[in-house]
């Protein structure tokens, strides 16, 4: 009777799944399942939103020993087909819509179009309707639940690159690797306990949704929520539901503290004893806010790590200190190191994240990718045989770790290189600016142009006062080297399905790739905001 799932979303009221609710649900939907003839190996795939039929139906496929793979059902059918057609999945669970901001969204014949190109058979799950799942599908075993024995390496899940150029890597991860894993991460660094309410905002397309899911296997309960977090609904989620660890992005706290949003006013946060924070590098800035906000007993861990491992390399320790700024330490059983162009270890110093020691939840291997060579060039070329994971990090002498950006996308001017997310944390210092991009982009036989795009406060003007009080920012906060060239305002910053600056693609744009090839409009949250630098590359030098 105790409640694995508490749930809200813009289509539901709040409510709750007890473990036996979970259980019974899983062993229908996998009832289900095996009358259409899924076992050991087969691929299901689903485009549902982040509710409590997508984990039922994901421990459904797992109980099987068949290989789940999910999408968010806001993401574009061209991207969605470009996941599930390389894995050739048997069976489709779809919904026929869903609501975001108060708007419906009949998926409907996206579905129909998905099911087509990809083969599988379509399930549907009527949930902008109400209808429930189609008639007949789930099977009348509630509570019969069995489990599927499987080698360690056996797939668990397909998750996917963020396909913003090409097709995105097919990653597969086993069952044994990430059940170790995420028992670790989730009692020894998480710190989940009977009794606790964990949140993660995500969706089902970002493998922050996989990771609340390993909750589970703790004591503690999962809450999940479905629709537009703006604002403060989700602060309200977490009063209702007496959340106390709140999983969010930087992005959200930078956006909360530029509109002045006060998350303990007028609600009742007394339970929430943690704070999270994933997707980019939390500012320092960003740390004094949750502290303001939330007080000082609050455990805030930023923490950083990747699709590849659906883990963190380095983040939350609740028996260390909290740095501003700073990650608390490595992860248990990662052999995280800062490295320099030869090789050298770093400490104190800026260097590329690599891995010098296998960890569990490593991918088993990409699927279609026969001989291995494309897992071997996506992490191990480098620095032959040690995985270098393509972002800059510090270890500083006291074993924390600051993440500084993606090593691809770094600013290097004269030489010296720094991270976006420094700049970032510059520019938007400035009360005007909301949100920005910069990018450096070589000049033959000159200085690399850095061109800064940026998003303003509704009512504000980019005049030259406002320039040069950016770049006043930037020279004073980063460095004289690092002043844009030149300032742009635009109206959105192109981004992710998953919420991450779209940099090298907005570089190649610039540099003059086509910009089909640059980037999969299917793959990003808002694809009308590359047209703005489509028109600016094709204007005259």
């Amino acid at each position: 009777d105790e409640v694995a799932i508490r749930h809200a979303s813009e289509l539901r009221n709040p409510g709750e799944w007890t473990w036996g609710d979970l259980t019974d649900q899983t062993a229908r939907i996998r009832a289900g399942l095996q009358a259409r003839g899924v076992g050991e190996g087969d691929r299901v795939v689903a485009y549902m939103p982040n509710i409590p039929e997508t984990v039922a139906a994901f421990l459904a496929s797992a109980s099987l020993g068949a290989i789940w793979s999910s999408a968010a059902p806001e993401f574009g059918a061209r991207s969605v087909v470009d996941r599930f057609s390389q894995i050739e999945p048997e069976v489709l669970l779809a919904v026929d819509g869903y609501r975001y901001g108060g708007r419906d969204y009949d998926r409907r014949e996206v579905v129909d179009g998905i099911a087509r190109e990809t083969g599988a058979e379509k399930v549907e799950l009527g949930y902008l309707g109400g209808t429930g799942w189609d008639a007949g599908f789930l099977g009348d075993v509630a509570g019969q639940l069995e489990f599927a024995q499987l080698p360690f390496d056996h797939p668990l899940w397909i998750l996917y690159s963020s396909g913003t150029t090409g097709l995105p890597k097919s990653i597969v991860h086993g069952q044994g690797g990430i059940l170790l894993e995420h028992l670790k991460k989730m009692h020894l660094h998480l710190d989940a306990q009977e009794g606790d309410r964990v949140f993660w905002f995500s969706t089902t397309g970002w493998m922050m949704w996989n990771f609340l899911v390993g909750v589970l296997l703790t004591p503690a309960s999962i809450v999940l929520y479905d629709g537009n977090p703006a604002g403060e609904v989700l602060w309200e989620l977490a009063a209702d539901t007496g959340v106390t660890t709140f999983g969010t992005s930087a992005a959200f706290i930078a956006a909360s503290m530029k509109e002045g949003v006060e998350p303990a006013r007028g609600r009742d946060l007394s339970a929430l004893d943690a704070v999270g924070c994933t997707g980019s590098p939390l500012s320092p800035e960003g740390f004094g806010w949750v502290y303001d906000k939330l007080g000082e007993d609050t455990w805030l861990f930023s923490t950083s790590g990747g699709t590849d491992v659906c883990t963190a390399f380095v983040g939350g320790v609740p028996v260390l200190a909290v740095h501003r700024g700073e990650m608390q330490g490595r992860a248990l059983g990662c052999a995280v190191e800062a490295w320099d162009e030869d090789g050298n270890t770093l400490v104190g110093e800026v260097g590329e994240l690599v891995i010098t020691q296998p960890m569990p939840s490593m991918p088993v291997f990409f699927w279609g990718d026969e001989d291995g060579s494309r897992l071997r060039e996506s992490y191990f070329d480098h620095y032959p045989g040690v995985w270098r994971h393509g972002d800059w990090i510090e270890i500083t002498e006291r074993g924390t770790a600051i993440i500084y950006g993606r090593s691809d996308s770094t600013i290097n001017r004269g030489g010296v290189r720094m991270g976006t997310s420094e700049i970032y944390r510059a520019v938007l210092a400035v009360d005007d600016v909301t949100d920005a991009l910069v990018v450096d982009l070589p000049r033959e036989g000159h200085e690399d142009d850095m061109p800064l795009f940026v998003v303003l406060r509704e009512g504000s003007e980019l005049d030259d006062d406002l320039v040069k009080a950016i770049r006043a920012r930037v020279r004073e906060d980063c460095s004289p080297r690092h002043v844009p060239n030149s300032v742009h305002q635009i109206d959105e910053v192109p981004r992710t399905l998953s919420g991450k600056v779209l940099e090298v693609p907005v570089k190649r744009i610039l540099m003059g790739e086509d910009p089909e090839k640059a980037a999969s409009r299917d793959s990003l949250a808002n694809p009308e905001a590359l047209d703005w630098f489509v028109a600016l590359a094709s204007l005259p030098d």
